[in-house]
């Protein structure tokens, strides 16, 4: 089961996927990062050979997409997940730090939940599989340059499965360590400052540290309210 817990998570495909639409640019510029020559070709073939597209960049890995996109940053980026060296999901997650503006569309064999689920998280807009015809591939770059999320049909019905099964979780942490989640425990259950110490064979001091941790973590100013909010947040 999927969770909402820091970065990489669904919150991040949710940002992906609701860019504001964009002016679409009259020649759309685009690079590729495919290890097979074949494919690199045909795509660079088909791009540079369509009107209203111009190929600015191919590369056979990461690394080499890395090095050299700076000196002409595509309006997309056609990205494979499978490449020798650093990955195609690595990648993507740097190159949307250095260039938060460029769209990546990730073209690929895999449709499983892992790398669809990777790929979106690390910044990827659009997620096609290989084998998706030549005006689809197409008219999928024009939507992404747009800010568009163009998605091959699979997967698609996997995201929404995804988004379907995703459940936030049960039980907020506010980051209490295991002493003071079992020292609030104790404190809901009704014990005392002694009582919890010699509950937890500490002394009664390190208690009074523990509680002062927890107000502070819970932003709350009282036994009372902390325990009306362990309550309520479900942290027992």
């Amino acid at each position: 089961m999927l969770e909402e817990t820091g970065p990489g998570t669904l919150s991040d495909i949710r940002s992906n996927s609701e860019a504001a639409p964009r002016p679409l640019p009259s020649v759309i510029d685009v690079a590729i990062v495919e290890d097979r020559r074949e494919i690199r070709e045909g795509l660079q073939v088909l791009v540079g050979g369509t009107s209203g597209f111009r190929c600015t960049g191919s590369y056979e890995t990461m690394e080499q997409a890395l090095q050299e996109i700076g000196a002409r940053v595509p309006d997309v980026l056609l990205v494979d997940i499978g490449l020798p060296g650093m990955s195609g999901i690595d990648g993507i997650r740097r190159l949307k730090e250095m260039y938060p503006r460029l769209a990546l569309l990730v073209l690929t064999i895999y449709e499983d939940d892992k790398r669809i689920f990777e790929a979106l998280c690390a910044g990827a807009s659009g997620y096609l599989l290989k084998g998706t015809a030549p005006a689809r591939l197409l008219e999928s770059i024009r939507e992404i340059a747009s800010g568009g999320a163009p998605m091959s049909p699979e997967v698609a019905s996997r995201v929404v499965r995804l988004f379907r099964e995703f459940r936030p979780p049960e039980r907020a942490s506010f980051s209490l360590t295991q002493q003071e989640g079992e020292l609030l425990r104790l404190i809901v259950d009704g014990h005392h400052y002694k009582t919890a110490a010699k509950e937890l064979g500490i002394s009664v001091n390190t208690v009074s540290f523990h509680l002062k941790n927890i107000y502070a973590k819970l932003h709350v100013h009282s036994k009372s309210e902390a325990v009306a909010k362990a309550i309520r947040e479900r942290l027992v």
